[in-house]
């Protein structure tokens, strides 16, 4: 995927943590503002729900974390680890820096954030490592507010691809204490994404980039954006260069990748 895989850290300082309790199904939530506080963020929010078009609020959104520090393994919990709700705004990877856009497009306040978060990124509400979604494509599984658009967006140039997420090649897993699960992959080759693909694509469309492994969907994440006339991912990128969250190019980010996996909010 990338793999959307995640490992117990240590908890910096400065982290506010505390115990949640509902049905006696307890976590603990860890919350990293970094430079952000609960009236910037109500800010954030607010000047974001006078925007109309759903993509376009999560533009704006996510514009406000450029900038911000490439970070891998942030989350916590595991097989054999308690899952912890982590609600940080300071550093991201390629996935997190999605669902917390995402969460902040559906919240009207700060205290809906959490809640948001747990209703992205945990299947059900729930938030165990079982739970969790683990591959992009969970993302459009039981969550009725976002689509997958691949084959509408490829103009009848998409490919599909049946796969059993988490299975390797040795048949072994990815990720150890989640079940395989049989999915169609749709996606469109990197050669057959041409003007007439990038003008059906939408400004916050969220995105991957397609990955041939076996067993995994994706191996990168970004939001589509249209900016002066160019046509560009914005990304929490790995890269020693940037490492932090950027706007570049899409076609020549793309260039040497397999192709693209859209998925895009319901009006």
């Amino acid at each position: 995927m990338f793999l959307f895989l995640f490992k117990k850290v240590k908890v910096p300082l400065l982290m506010l943590c505390v115990t949640v309790c509902f049905a006696l199904v307890c976590y603990a939530e860890v919350v990293k503002l970094g430079s952000w506080n609960e009236a910037t963020i109500v800010q954030i929010i607010s000047s974001a729900q006078q925007i109309d078009t759903p993509g376009d609020v999560i533009v704006a959104l996510s514009g406000h974390f450029k900038g911000s520090p490439y970070a891998e393994n942030t989350l916590l919990g595991g097989p054999n680890e308690p899952e912890e709700l982590v609600l940080n705004l300071s550093e991201f990877d390629c996935f997190t820096f999605l669902d917390v856009v995402e969460s902040l497009r559906r919240s009207s306040s700060y205290e809906d954030f959490a809640d948001n978060l747990k209703a992205v990124r945990y299947f059900d509400d729930t938030v165990s490592y079982e739970k969790r979604r683990h591959f992009f494509s969970d993302w459009v599984v039981g969550d009725d507010l976002i689509e997958d658009v691949t084959v509408m967006v490829a103009k009848e140039r998409a490919v599909s691809v049946n796969k059993n997420l988490n299975q390797k090649d040795d048949s072994s897993l990815w990720l150890a204490g989640i079940d395989v699960v049989s999915r169609q992959i749709d996606y469109i080759p990197t050669l057959n994404v041409d003007e007439a693909v990038l003008s059906a694509l939408r400004p916050g469309d969220y995105i991957g980039i397609y990955s041939p492994l076996r067993g995994l969907d994706v191996s990168h994440t970004g939001i589509f954006v249209k900016d002066k006339g160019k046509t560009l991912i914005r990304h929490a990128s790995s890269r020693s260069e940037t490492s932090k969250v950027v706007d570049e190019d899409l076609l020549q980010y793309l260039q040497g990748k397999p192709g693209l996996i859209v998925y895009r909010v319901k009006p």
